[in-house]
């Protein structure tokens, strides 16, 4: 048997013990930021979320799409995410450099009027890079509660890079272990010296989607039904349209008060 065929299906196993690790040691810490969730969407507030590089992927899969409802503020600066082109003009080395200047995501805060019962999920593998962490600074300064989703192993490991002597963990209300190794790939093949097959998206993409769905089970039970952005393949042309049109004007209306030199939010929310 080829060395090839011999690892063929052990990413997937790893991967799935990865989400059997983090739904048995972390299951309550996502049960406690889907309870803040769902206490901030009744309160009228906004769960903002904000990721760089691939942690933009659990925003994205958060809101909007199919299977998702407003509610949630996916916060992606495209200088930090937009990087496709891998070289050259909105490459991979710019994004990696904005990521690490310090003072950058007070410039993004800027942006934003937040009330109390505003959150903020910031997505962050490593957890050591300056805008992740002077996101959750600046959040906490503001007087919401900032849950970080991370690899506790990663913040550990080394000596933290930003000038605060702090990784995003140790700024955070709460926290959410991705359960990845240090640098974040899974697979050791023979014949190479580092691993391959990184392992963070999956469990990002299961954190967002176990509080998405949470989240809506406890807003149902408080009779808060929300406006589901559903395929017309399931309710028809019509009915999908609606739910559409219905979950963007529910969005617009939360974020409205929120964007810098608008009216200023209540402080109860409203």
């Amino acid at each position: 048997m080829s060395q090839t065929a011999g690892l063929a299906g052990e990413w997937s196993k790893g991967a799935i013990k990865l989400l059997e690790d983090l739904a048995k040691q972390e299951g309550a810490n996502i049960a406690q930021a889907a309870q803040w969730c769902a206490d901030s969407i009744l309160a009228d507030g906004v769960v903002h979320l904000f990721g760089c590089g691939h942690s933009r992927i659990p925003l994205e899969e958060m809101f909007p799409r199919y299977g998702s409802y407003p509610g949630f503020n996916p916060m992606a600066e495209l200088s930090m995410t937009f990087h496709t082109q891998v070289v050259g003009s909105n490459g991979q080395r710019q994004a990696m450099f904005i990521e690490r200047v310090e003072g950058f995501a007070e410039e993004i805060l800027k942006n934003w009027q937040f009330n109390k019962n505003d959150i903020l999920i910031v997505f962050s593998v490593g957890g050591k890079t300056a805008v992740p962490i002077e996101m959750a600074q600046g959040a906490k300064k503001r007087g919401i509660k900032v849950i970080a989703v991370t690899s506790v192993a990663s913040n550990k490991t080394g000596k933290p890079s930003h000038s605060s002597g702090t990784t995003l963990s140790d700024n955070a209300d709460l926290v959410i272990d991705l359960m990845v190794p240090v640098g974040d790939a899974l697979i050791s093949i023979p014949g190479m010296k580092t691993p391959v097959g990184p392992g963070s998206t999956i469990t990002e993409v299961a954190v967002a989607n176990e509080i998405k769905v949470q989240v809506a089970q406890k807003l149902v039970a408080a009779g808060f039904i929300p406006p589901v952005i559903t395929s017309s393949a399931v309710v028809g042309e019509a009915e999908s349209k609606s739910l559409f049109d219905a979950a963007y004007a529910e969005h617009a209306r939360r974020l409205s008060s929120r964007l810098a030199g608008s009216a200023t939010p209540r402080a109860d929310g409203g």
